[in-house]
């Protein structure tokens, strides 16, 4: 494993398990909400933000966490290893809520410059994801080797597979 591809839902654990992953196989690691956002969470233009993404999947070595779809076609192409979180929007909304009330106004570390928030419309934005993303993330997993696709449906699944593979928990942040 030497080119990881991590996706999934807001509140799934993407950050925390890439951070992990990256320390254990020592591996650099690239998050796309990070690409994604500037300082105070301005918006980078999205041809910019691609163009960084696939400048970043030409390496040898990374672990890439982030479910943007503009580039998920050559991240899994360029992928050995790939990890869908495919946890239940309730597990996605304790996710976030969680975060949210542990980090409330911190720094987010993936994404300096901006912190930890939480308004209605990222809420919901959440809630429907599976509705609204899920489909099209399992279409576009159709065409990538299944061999290098490992798909989690919970959190406790992930761990224990997670510790079988490094003999070690995933530390939390």
């Amino acid at each position: 494993m030497e080119r990881i591809c991590i996706i999934g839902g807001s509140g799934t654990g993407k950050t925390t398990l890439a951070d992990n992953m990256g320390e254990q196989l020592n591996l650099p690691v690239y998050h796309i909400d990070g690409i994604h956002h500037l300082k105070n969470w301005e918006v980078r233009d999205k041809k910019e933000r691609d163009k960084i993404i696939l400048d970043i999947i030409k390496k040898e070595k990374w672990v890439i966490d982030g479910t943007y779809r503009s580039t998920l076609k050559e991240r899994f192409e360029k992928s050995d290893f790939v990890i869908y979180l495919d946890y239940s929007s309730f597990a996605q909304i304790r996710g976030v809520l969680g975060r949210y009330i542990k980090n409330h106004g911190k720094e987010k570390k993936e994404i300096p410059g901006c912190n930890e928030k939480m308004d209605l419309r990222f809420f919901l934005w959440v809630l429907n994801w599976r509705k609204n993303k899920r489909k099209d993330i399992i279409e576009s997993l159709k065409n990538v080797d299944k061999t290098k696709v490992n798909i989690f449906k919970t959190r406790k699944e992930l761990n224990k597979w997670y510790k079988e593979k490094f003999n070690v928990k995933i530390k939390t942040t």
